[in-house]
């Protein structure tokens, strides 16, 4: 994507200039001043040389399907930050540095605190609003693979009313219709606590007309599911750092 000479600027000039947001693992998120806003730059690690040549020649790369994607939500009703632009870096050797540029948005809390503190002020009506964004991102047959705790940040309208907005977008599966397994399993990772996917069901099993204890059935079955193989993965990569 050709980018105007202020947002090029920002990206030339990324490493050492704008305000630190988030430093991860793999990717990098900095805050710039632009018109009169302040926008959201995600820069992504380099990929390896293969994902270099896949990102290049065949797929997408992580910065232009989350520009994608989130003109997708958007377009189909669904909260994410108003996306700007992304920006490839390619040459003859495949993909380099990739950006993508979004409208910061401020946020109350993220679904994350939720699950770590129990007694978050109107947690349960937030769990239920939460489920009905979830039931309509489904309608809209939308599977967000990356459907967890962090991922979804939350504005406070008023006493009893929040929105939802998705983060980290460059996994999704669009369908034509989502089963009802693929609903249950795309609810699995958001939190491990029994009395949390109890009001969640309750609430979704309300909007889908679905009995409420096979959705509970269903959901806890899937957490359950990944929660094992989360810690089970986790164990096995602490043993293989104790023995290195």
């Amino acid at each position: 994507m050709k980018l105007n000479k202020t947002l090029q600027n920002i990206l030339d000039n990324f490493d050492n200039s704008g305000k630190l947001f988030i430093a991860g693992n793999r990717n990098v998120i900095k805050l710039f001043e632009y018109e009169g806003a302040i926008i959201n730059v995600k820069a992504f690690k380099v990929p390896n040389w293969i994902n270099k040549i896949i990102y290049n020649y065949f797929r997408n790369s992580k910065a232009r399907r989350s520009f994608n994607y989130a003109t997708i939500l958007l377009e189909r009703g669904i909260g994410t930050p108003k996306p700007i632009a992304y920006y490839e870096q390619k040459s003859f050797f495949g993909l380099g540095k990739s950006y993508y540029i979004s409208q910061h948005l401020e946020f109350d809390l993220m679904f994350r605190d939720l699950v770590e503190e129990n007694n978050y002020p109107n947690r349960d009506i937030i769990l239920k609003q939460f489920m009905s964004f979830c039931y309509k991102l489904h309608e809209n047959g939308i599977e967000f693979l990356d459907h967890s705790p962090g991922n979804t940040l939350i504005k406070k309208e008023n006493e009893k009313e929040y929105s939802f907005y998705l983060v980290d977008l460059n996994r999704m599966i669009f369908h034509k219709k989502m089963t009802f397994e693929q609903r249950m399993k795309n609810l699995s990772r958001l939190t491990p606590y029994k009395d949390m996917i109890q009001i969640m069901s309750k609430e979704y099993a309300a909007l889908s007309n679905e009995e409420e204890n096979l959705v509970f059935g269903t959901l806890w079955k899937f957490t359950s599911e990944f929660q094992y193989k989360f810690y089970r993965k986790k164990r096995i990569k602490n043993k293989l750092k104790f023995w290195k």
